[in-house]
């Protein structure tokens, strides 16, 4: 199982872009997934989760701007970043727990980052 991000790019303050996330390999399912960034020299911080059935709550710092959505179907997650400001410049990670067998728990895995680059 692989996660691929896209999505990333440079950006004006006030911008937006809408980041990707897939899964794929062999898939049964997928629990919750989650969108990470990190900033230079600081540990990532979960900005964004939603739950199978798309429930879905990000976290203050980006709340009113950022919103994370599913596509089931597509095994795919979203990030969409509307009103960047150059504070949201990082790493953009994505992370789901996904079954990999019809018993068992989710297995958690990471995505390979996205770098988003707000100027000012």
């Amino acid at each position: 199982v692989q996660l691929q991000a896209s999505g990333g790019g440079l950006v004006r303050t006030g911008g937006s872009l809408r980041l990707s996330c897939v899964a794929s390999g062999t898939i049964f399912g997928i629990d919750t997934m989650h969108w990470y960034r990190q900033f230079p020299g600081k540990q990532r911080d979960l900005i964004a989760t939603i739950s199978e059935t798309g429930m879905a709550t990000v976290a203050h710092s980006v709340e009113g701007r950022f919103t994370i959505s599913r596509d089931n179907a597509k095994n795919t997650v979203y990030l969409q970043m509307n009103n960047l400001n150059p504070e949201d410049t990082a790493v953009y990670y994505c992370n789901a727990n996904i079954f990999g067998s019809r018993v068992g728990r989710p297995t958690n895995y990471w995505g390979q980052g996205t770098q988003v680059t707000v100027s000012s």
